[in-house]
Formats: C-alpha cells, structure tokens, sequence
C-alpha cells in the first residue's frame, strides 16, 4: 500500500499528539502530560513560523507523521530545516511510510529556494534508524547534542 503525505490540519490534532505521547514512551520511557502535547501540537499547527507538520494515510488512516522545523544559518544564509516528531505506526514500520514522508518534504524542501538543508536528531544508538536516514541520502553532519531542559 502506499502512504500518501499531505501537510497536517488542525483536525489532525488528536492523532498527532498521541502519536508524540506514544513516541516518547517508547523511544525515551518517557510519559508525556496529553492536554500539554495537544495544546503544544495545536500551537504549531496554528503558527506556520513554528513548523509544519506532515503526516501519512493509508486508507484514510493517519499512519505516520513527521515535524519540520526551523533554524536560520548565517553561515549558508538560508534556513534548515529540522525533522523531529518522527513517528510511524507499529503495524506500518519497515513498509516505507517514513520514505515517504521523506521524500516528500525532501521534494518540497529542494523546490524552497531559502531552505540550505535538512536535519534530524537520532538516537546514537538506533542503528536501524540510522540505516534508514543513509539509505536515504543522509550523512552524519559529526556534531553532538547537548541542551538544558527548562521543563
């Protein structure tokens, strides 16, 4: 079956924010406050300078979802843009949902004369992960993250 990817819409809020709480227990044990996920996803999908939200359907259904946001590079001046809220169902995992929103943003991204690149954090060790985002052009950029977090 193939996924088609739109950009998300206010009514896709519920899906999206489950799909964030779900994606956070399993890749971070980590249980996330619902009503704070659903404001936070609809504050973005309210503000279009804070990202965009893409997600897969298959048959109607919401399978898969990913998040674009934004960082300025005076270095490149031009914008790259960040994947994150990477999350595809357990029963569509390995069938190219993912690809598929990849490919599209990526698509889109190439056509956007201010966007310099396309970025995305990975877990160091998600080796399956990290097979998919080279098998789809993606290289290590050699840098680390490091944060506080305020929450």
């Amino acid at each position: 079956m193939i996924a088609v990817v739109r950009p998300a819409i206010l009514t896709d809020t519920p899906v999206i924010a489950e799909f964030n709480c779900l994606l956070a227990e399993e890749s971070e044990d980590k249980r996330l406050d619902p009503d704070t996920v659903v404001a936070g996803v609809t504050a973005l999908l309210e503000s279009a300078e804070r990202g965009q939200y893409y997600v897969a359907e298959i048959d109607g259904k919401i399978v898969g979802q990913l998040l674009i946001t934004y960082e300025w590079s005076d270095w490149r001046n031009g914008m790259f843009w960040w994947i994150q809220s990477v999350y595809v169902t357990a029963d569509h995992r390995r069938t190219g949902v993912f690809s598929s929103l990849y490919k599209k943003v990526s698509e889109i991204a190439r056509h956007e004369p201010t966007v310099c690149g396309i970025r995305l954090y990975v877990e160091a060790e998600n080796e399956q992960a990290r097979n998919t985002y080279t098998a789809l052009g993606m290289s290590h950029a050699g840098y680390e993250v490091m944060e506080i977090d305020f929450t």
